[in-house]
């Protein structure tokens, strides 16, 4: 038995907008967004080592370059402020002018020679992360539609899912890429600061603690600020969402013909414009906040500077510092100012990165939790029966189940036929039947093994599945019944699934045959219409030559003639398979072996034709109303269906 998914409370929409409530977050929102300036710091090592993860995968090459590179730029920029005090303590010597100018001049050569190479080093660094970048991106990108792709598919009938996805592959994936060229940023800084430390502390212990109190008040805002915006930024997820949906659907062709005929532009226009001017308020607010703290943090720190200089004219003027030194003290103060400054902002960028960074690894969490265990399962042999008993399942967030209890045999060589009105769990339970989803309680077997035991993969070959919402993909006619490379293409079930869906006539029509990119937005391009669409999809669940085929109304966009020989295909199919049929054309379930009658996802009747329509119930008046249509008489309806 499965255990039961618990319900959640039905989300609210806050502010008028189609907006869920706020998503649950991930421990590492809860711990990130509370963290002090010290706190932050002493986590910055755990982002970075998982930066450098990432860009150790994408290209050592460029992760050592990158890092060496902008070290040894620091470390250049510490000797040029080496060389540079050199100079002045030369300058402010005692003796002739041109004695001091000779003795200045070797630090003068020095710094001039540092200052080449650290702009040289700095250039190759900023190569090496340009190249880094869009490498670690890519690596990031690739893991997440790896787990994405295997993950159980309800998981995408989860609105926290969808939010999560939506964050990490717009800002998580970004942020992974700048992280590393954040953390050379620090390192460079650190290397810097090290030499302006050594320098401050040499010429007066008093002043390094005074130029640490510059740049903390900055630091503390800035920290501060980018915790403000993600946390808006979160919380506006599924807002930001919806404008991406709204976006796709007024830019895109596929939604273009529906949004004029139905002249929905003005809708979509208000739509879209009120959800982005609540997130534009929202962000504006945030801007709002985050002026005043960096206003806060400006006047301390410049306070704290202030009082660092003052600081080092008392030193001159109470005689405990030489004019040289202090010369020397002031530039170095000001080098180090600098350097903290730049310091602070890498570390800030960092955090904030690490923050976006932890939406990204909250997202391969939550995959791999929905993904099923990769444990080998059993591969399955050729269907001799399969069985759904006492199964139920729910969508998730949903209060009602979509199926209650069901038990259903299908046997080798057999039709079986589902039946019943509209949301009764028919494609359902068809989807739980071909493992895209797994049920909340009871068991599906195949030969009595559970088909959770079996190789997903070895299963899936053993099924042809003809969906109702058919997915037609931007390659050439033969990958979209295929879904294989040409390479890997087996011509004669080829020729086989296109003789017995009628999908070979569709193809004769096509300008460059099976070569024919099924999408008009590329060149030589074709679309097609509902019922060539319908027969491409038979083609597609006919080619694996599979052992049991799931045909999820099939015919629903097909004339006359091209149904009736497409039930003729499923009886042939029958003598070496099994067929479940999944259909509202009642006339076609007449030959069915067997037929399941499903009402509010539920078994209410089964057995024959002849025998339901004995029996007079569901079935039977389903029948009945789809006669008289067809003969013209007059249809009955339940009392609940008069208007």
């Amino acid at each position: 038995m499965k255990r039961r998914r618990p319900r959640r409370p039905a989300p609210t929409t806050p502010a008028g907008l189609p907006e869920l409530a706020a998503s649950r977050y991930h421990p590492w929102f809860s711990d990130l967004q509370g963290l002090s300036l010290w706190r932050m710091l002493t986590r910055l090592p755990a982002l970075i080592t998982t930066a450098l993860r990432w860009s150790w995968k994408a290209s050592p090459r460029d992760t050592v370059l990158t890092i060496g590179l902008n070290v040894a730029a620091g470390a250049f920029s510490a000797v040029v402020l080496t060389a540079v005090v050199g100079i002045l303590q030369g300058l402010f010597a005692e003796g002739p002018t041109p004695q001091r100018l000779q003795a200045a001049l070797p630090s003068l050569l020095l710094a001039g020679a540092a200052m080449v190479t650290r702009a040289a080093l700095r250039s190759a660094a900023i190569w090496a992360q340009g190249r880094l970048t869009p490498m670690v991106e890519r690596a990031v990108e690739v893991e997440l539609v790896s787990l994405t792709t295997a993950t159980r598919l309800e998981a995408f009938d989860d609105s926290d899912w969808c939010d999560q996805i939506h964050r990490a592959r717009t800002l998580g994936t970004y942020e992974a890429g700048r992280i590393t060229g954040h953390a050379a940023d620090i390192a460079t800084e650190l290397v810097s600061l090290l030499a302006v430390a050594t320098v401050v502390t040499v010429l007066h212990p008093v002043l390094l603690p005074l130029l640490a109190l510059t740049v903390a008040p900055v630091g503390w805002a800035a920290v501060r600020s980018a915790r403000m915006r993600y946390e808006r930024m979160r919380a506006l997820s599924t807002s930001n969402r919806l404008l991406y949906m709204y976006t796709h659907a007024m830019t895109e062709r596929d939604s273009a013909a529906e949004l004029r005929a139905y002249a929905m532009r003005p809708m979509l226009l208000e739509e879209f414009a009120r959800i982005s001017d609540h997130v534009r308020d929202a962000l504006l607010a945030v801007v709002s906040r985050q002026s005043g703290l960096r206003a806060v943090g400006d006047v301390l720190g410049g306070i704290a500077t202030l009082a660092t200089y003052a600081a080092l004219v008392a030193l001159l003027l109470a005689g405990l510092m030489p004019l040289a030194v202090a010369g020397a003290a002031y530039l170095a103060l000001g080098q180090g100012k600098a350097a903290l400054d730049r310091l602070m902002s890498a570390v800030n960028s960092c955090y904030e990165s690490g923050l976006y960074l932890s939406d990204l690894l909250e997202a391969f969490t939550e995959a791999r939790r929905r993904t099923p265990a990769t444990t080998a399962g059993t591969k399955p042999e050729p269907l001799e029966k399969l069985r759904v008993k006492g199964v139920s399942f729910a969508y998730p967030g949903a209060q009602t189940n979509a199926l209650t209890d069901v038990t259903i045999t299908v046997g080798r060589g057999q039709v079986v036929a589902l039946v019943g009105e509209n949301g009764s769990g028919k494609s359902t339970l068809a989807t739980l039947i071909s493992g895209l989803y797994a049920p909340d309680a009871g068991t599906i077997t195949w030969n009595g093994t559970d088909i959770t035991d079996l190789d997903p993969t070895g299963l899936h070959a053993r099924i042809g599945l003809i969906r109702q919402q058919y997915q037609q993909w931007p390659f050439s006619a033969e990958r979209n019944i295929t879904m294989a490379a040409p390479e890997d293409t087996d011509p004669d079930r080829l020729q086989r699934a296109l003789r017995l869906s009628g999908g070979d006539q569709v193809v004769a029509d096509l300008a460059l045959g099976l070569n024919t990119p099924l999408d008009t937005r590329f060149k030589d391009g074709e679309d097609l219409s509902g019922g060539q669409r319908q027969r491409i999809a038979a083609a597609r669940g006919l080619y694996p030559h599979a052992d049991l085929v799931i045909a999820d109304e099939p015919t629903a966009a097909l004339d006359a003639r091209a149904e009736e020989r497409l039930f003729a295909t499923f009886q042939a199919a029958a003598e070496g398979a099994a067929v479940l049929l999944i259909t509202h054309r009642l006339a076609s379930t007449r030959t069915a072996d067997w037929i399941y009658v499903l009402d509010h996802g539920r078994v209410v009747e089964q057995g024959t034709h002849t025998d339901l329509i004995a029996t007079g119930g569901l079935y039977a008046e389903l029948y009945g109303i789809q006669a008289a249509a067809y003969n013209g008489g007059a249809v009955h309806r339940r009392p609940e269906e008069v208007p």
